[in-house]
C-alpha cells in the first residue's frame, strides 16, 4: 500500500510541464482550424451553388447536383441584349476609368513620395479620409452636377466620376509602394540627363510594377462590381454595363430563372479572372533591381 501510495505522487510529479501548455495549443490549434473551416464554407458553398446552378435548368436556391448537365442556360443569356452589349459597355466603361485612375494616380503618388514638405502628411490624411465617405452621400449633388453640365447618360462623364471615386486609395496605394524605389536609381538616371517625366516612367514605373499591377487590378475590380454610379448616371438601357443588367435581369421574368442567372453572373465574372491571369504574373518580380547601386 505504502510503496503503491508513494508511487503515484511521484508519478505526477514528474510529468512533463509542458504537457499542459502543449494540450492548450491543440485545442486553440484545433479551434482556430474549424472557425477558418467554417468561413471557407461560407465562400466556398455560393460558388458550388453557381457552378452547378449554371448548368441546370431546373435550378432553385438549393445546393444540389443536376439531374443532367446542360448548357441550355449559357445559350439562353449568350445574346447582344442580355450579355454581349453589357459586357462591351463595362469593358469600355471600366477600362477607361482603370487607366485614368492608374495614370493620375502615378502622377500624384511621385511628388508625395520624393519631396518632403509639412503638408504631405496632412495631406495624405485628408486622401485617407476621402475614402472612407460613402459614395451614396455624394450622389445626390453629383446628380445634380451631370445634369446642368450635360454629362448625365454620358459614358465618357460617368467613366470621369468612376475614376474620381477610385483616385483617393490609388494614390495612397500607389505612394506607399513608390516609396520602396530606391532614390539613387533616380539620381543616376539624372546624371545621365534624363527628365522627371522620363526618370519616373522608364525608372521608377517599371520597378513598381507588381504595384502598378495591384493598383490596376484592385481599381479595375472595384469598378467592375460598382453598381449604383452607372445605374443613377447612366439612362439609356443600350449604355448600361453589366452591373446593373444584372438588376434588370430579374425584372425581366415573372420569376427569377436562376440557372440562366448563374449563366450569367460566371459570364460577367470571366473578364476580371483573365485580367489578373494576365498581368499577376508580374506581381512575382519584385524590385529587382532594388540592389543595382550596391557596391
Amino acid at each position: 500500500m505504502s510503496a503503491h501510495g508513494g508511487r503515484g505522487p511521484a508519478t505526477l510529479r514528474h510529468r512533463p510541464a509542458g504537457t499542459g501548455r502543449v494540450r492548450r495549443r491543440t485545442r486553440q490549434r484545433l479551434a482556430a482550424d474549424c472557425a477558418l473551416l467554417a468561413v471557407a464554407a461560407a465562400f466556398a458553398v455560393p460558388l458550388l451553388w453557381l457552378l452547378l446552378a449554371s448548368v441546370d435548368t431546373q435550378a432553385d436556391l438549393r445546393v444540389r447536383l443536376p439531374r443532367s448537365a446542360t448548357a441550355d442556360n449559357f445559350s439562353a443569356v449568350l445574346t447582344p441584349d442580355i450579355t454581349f452589349t453589357p459586357m462591351l459597355n463595362s469593358l469600355v466603361l471600366c477600362g477607361s476609368s482603370t487607366l485614368l485612375t492608374v495614370v493620375c494616380a502615378a502622377l500624384a503618388a511621385y511628388p508625395l513620395s520624393r519631396y518632403r514638405s509639412r503638408l504631405t502628411r496632412p495631406y495624405l490624411l485628408t486622401i485617407l479620409f476621402t475614402t472612407c465617405l460613402p459614395i451614396t452621400a455624394v450622389m445626390v449633388p453629383v446628380y445634380g452636377l451631370f445634369v446642368q453640365v450635360n454629362l448625365i447618360d454620358t459614358t465618357y462623364g460617368t467613366a470621369l466620376f468612376l475614376a474620381t471615386s477610385q483616385l483617393p486609395f490609388a494614390i495612397w496605394l500607389m505612394k506607399n509602394f513608390m516609396d520602396g524605389v530606391p532614390l539613387a536609381l533616380e539620381e543616376a538616371a539624372w546624371t545621365d540627363g534624363a527628365s522627371m517625366p522620363q526618370t519616373l516612367v522608364r525608372v521608377v514605373l517599371p520597378l513598381m510594377g507588381p504595384g502598378v499591377t495591384v493598383v490596376t487590378i484592385y481599381t479595375f475590380i472595384m469598378l467592375w462590381g460598382n453598381f449604383f454610379v452607372p445605374f443613377m448616371l447612366l439612362l439609356s438601357p443600350d449604355r448600361l454595363p453589366a452591373s446593373v443588367s444584372i438588376f434588370t435581369f430579374f425584372g425581366n421574368y415573372g420569376s427569377v430563372v436562376y440557372g440562366q442567372l448563374a449563366a450569367f453572373s460566371i459570364l460577367y465574372s470571366t473578364p476580371v479572372l483573365l485580367l489578373y491571369v494576365l498581368i499577376a504574373r508580374r506581381l512575382g518580380g519584385g524590385f529587382a533591381l532594388a540592389g543595382g547601386v550596391k557596391g
